[in-house]
């Protein structure tokens, strides 16, 4: 027989045999069956990976514009507290030139002096308020421990418990931050008599 013979032979036969033809169906089938297992898994595996690189993205989104916000308050925070180190650096000489004054203004013969020094120290806080720099002014205020800074403690007859008698030592304030707390002494509520 020949070649050509022998596989019509076998295709005839295929043909002919329907258990041999559902058998070839049958192992496609089960071909597919066993693939359509791995597919799916491929497909929940890219899914869950889709979903964890979607997630990543948006987080690093909002971790972008939180830093943006951030950069902006911090640059503009720079700018209006900008003149905080010089504004710390004048208020010595400030204090100093007050004392000053207030000594010179106790001399009859500093009268006209005093005059054109008050004039100064008037320019001086003009300027400071135009800087948005404010004084903090203590007495007879409640004790405020964010604002003032208690150097000592009185008895006081007149003043309650926690009320500024006195300051020593001015505060001051640039725009809502707090450059210098106001050295104050605080009342302690009446003398109680040790008998």
């Amino acid at each position: 027989m020949s070649k050509n013979s022998k596989q019509t032979d076998a295709e005839a036969s295929q043909k002919n045999d329907p258990s041999s033809s559902a058998s070839s169906a049958d192992s496609k089938e089960q071909k597919q069956d066993a693939a359509a297992p791995k597919e799916n898994a491929s497909i929940e595996t890219l899914q869950q990976d889709l979903e964890k690189f979607r997630d990543l993205a948006l987080r690093s989104q909002a971790d972008l514009a939180n830093f943006r916000k951030r950069m902006t308050r911090e640059r503009e925070d720079a700018v209006r507290y900008a003149n905080a180190s010089l504004v710390e650096e004048l208020l010595p000489v400030i204090d100093n030139f007050e004392l000053g004054l207030d000594a010179a203004k106790k001399s009859e013969e500093a009268k006209n002096i005093t005059v054109g020094f008050e004039m100064v120290l008037r320019q001086i806080h003009d300027f400071l308020r135009s800087q948005h720099v404010e004084t903090i002014d203590a007495e007879g205020a409640v004790f405020d421990p964010n604002l003032h800074d208690a150097v000592a403690q009185e008895a006081s007859e007149e003043a309650p418990e926690g009320t500024v008698l006195k300051q020593v030592r001015k505060g001051y304030k640039l725009r809502d931050r707090l450059i210098r707390p106001a050295a104050v002494v605080v009342s302690k509520g009446k003398a109680v008599d040790s008998q």
